[in-house]
């Protein structure tokens, strides 16, 4: 196999990086390093009209975030310099004045509102909406004289007759009648590409070899590989990936689950669990595995075991392998990304002697908070009203004792045998008066951590 070289391409018109673009960017990232190849990250910052000020940072951090670096090289600059198009404006121009020099396309002067009339006639006349061709017949030199002069665009010039057919690495070969394919425009009349110009003039450049997306873009295949035939360039391999669904099976949306990649970066998840869950998705260790890093799949990765049935992106699922990874995590580790989340606000060596008691419970780390706060606040809210009496015969009892967990235990429960009350009982009131809550991580060790005299004094205040 000759050189490998992916890419992912997403474009700066949403809020961050899309969790499906993620999962894109893993398959190709992956498959890059399993042969040696180069991962690329290219900006597609040509569509002004949708342009989200801050939106590339986001993307770009949350690739770093994930791990998922940029290939670096000469012609590259580095993991967060990648290529964007609206750099690259010239270039898309003189291809496209190209392919009007052959014959494959074409300057188109319609104006909008006569677009929007014709597509208004084809939908009364139940038609597909393609471009009619008007413009076709002009003659080339007398439309390069007026393109000077007049706003256009340059559309492809499909052929009227024939089939185009390309191989799906994954779905085998696909083919579209010639007559379906729409003249697409390939050069906006503000001199910005449209992505079907822009991404197969870039691709070929980058001498990207393998084209790993999503399914949405099948169909808009062919008329990248007959730019590819027109330009006389050998096309890349293409593998078009199934798109994630929601547990209904409706498609991803922010509606029914948070969908950017900065969504899970504050709910907590880590990067290592992100990519394992992604993984899953639509291929399948071959060992049976649910657990394992990206250098694992590396090793095993197989694109032409990628399944085409819709893969379900079930949060729960997610939230349970984060607490997976979450538990393999070293507490001196750990800590620091405890410590991180919540940007310095806990201490860190109280937060690891905390880890032991609330990891099992833990499935991110924005969990933390609920589960261990009242370590380093007093709570000032209880979730029901405490016994006072109960309380009272619980501070009694750890007024004079050893603190340690057997020493507290033996001192409450003789306590309580005293006043003929239920330990159960007082052993609950004792974790209301000190957390705030009805339950918790282990009581009394939580209690050996707080010390006796916080301890004495939160029960003294809930008295």
């Amino acid at each position: 196999m000759n050189t490998v070289r992916t890419r992912i391409a997403p474009s700066p018109t949403g809020q961050d990086l899309h969790i499906g673009n993620a999962y894109t960017a893993l398959i190709n990232y992956v498959f890059a390093k399993k042969y040696g190849g180069e991962f690329v990250i290219r900006i597609e910052d040509t569509d002004k009209t949708r342009f989200v000020e801050g939106s590339e940072e986001r993307i770009l951090a949350s690739l770093a975030w994930l791990g998922l670096r940029h290939a670096e090289g000469p012609d590259i600059g580095g993991p967060f310099n990648p290529y964007r198009q609206s750099e690259r404006l010239e270039v898309y121009k003189k291809y496209a004045e190209e392919l009007i020099e052959k014959g494959h396309a074409y300057y188109c002067f319609c104006t909008s509102d006569r677009l929007a009339a014709m597509r208004k006639d084809q939908e009364a006349n139940h038609e597909a909406p393609m471009y009619d061709g008007r413009c076709r017949e002009l003659k080339t030199q007398s439309s390069k004289l007026n393109a000077q002069k007049e706003p256009c665009v340059i559309r492809l010039r499909v052929p009227d007759e024939g089939v185009t057919v390309f191989h799906d690495e994954i779905r085998g070969d696909i083919s579209f009648e010639n007559k379906l394919i729409d003249d697409q425009v390939l050069l906006k009349s503000d001199g910005y590409p449209t992505y079907h110009l822009g991404v197969v003039v870039d691709d070929h450049l980058m001498k990207i070899s393998h084209i790993i997306r999503g399914e949405e873009w099948i169909s808009s295949t062919p008329k990248h590989v007959l730019l590819y035939q027109f330009f006389g360039w050998k096309p890349p391999l293409f593998a078009h990936m199934p798109l994630l669904r929601n547990p209904d099976k409706s498609k991803l949306s922010k509606r029914k689950n948070p969908v950017w990649v900065g969504d899970y970066i504050n709910k907590g998840f880590l990067p290592e669990a992100i990519l394992n869950y992604l993984a899953t998705m639509a291929w399948m260790h071959p060992d049976g595995k649910e657990i394992f890093s990206v250098l694992e799949m590396v090793g095993a990765f197989n694109l032409l075991a990628i399944q085409t049935t819709a893969p379900i992106f079930d949060i729960e699922k997610l939230r349970w392998m984060n607490g997976e990874y979450l538990r393999k995590t070293q507490s001196s580790k750990l800590k620091v990304q405890i410590f991180d989340f919540y940007n310095g606000k806990y201490d860190q060596n109280l937060i690891e002697r905390t880890i032991p008691l609330v990891i099992e419970r833990m499935k991110t780390l924005a969990e933390y908070r609920s589960l261990a706060e009242f370590f380093f606040i007093r709570p000032e809210e209880f979730e029901r009203p405490v016994d006072k009496k109960l309380v009272g015969i619980a501070s009694k009892a750890l007024e004079s004792t050893e603190w340690n967990h057997d020493a507290m235990e033996a001192a409450i429960r003789l306590e309580t045998e005293k006043a003929g009350m239920k330990a159960k009982d007082v052993f609950m009131e004792l974790r209301v008066a000190i957390t705030g809550k009805t339950v918790g991580p282990p009581l009394l060790e939580s209690l050996e951590i707080l010390g006796k005299e916080d301890t004495l004094i939160r029960l003294s205040l809930a008295k």
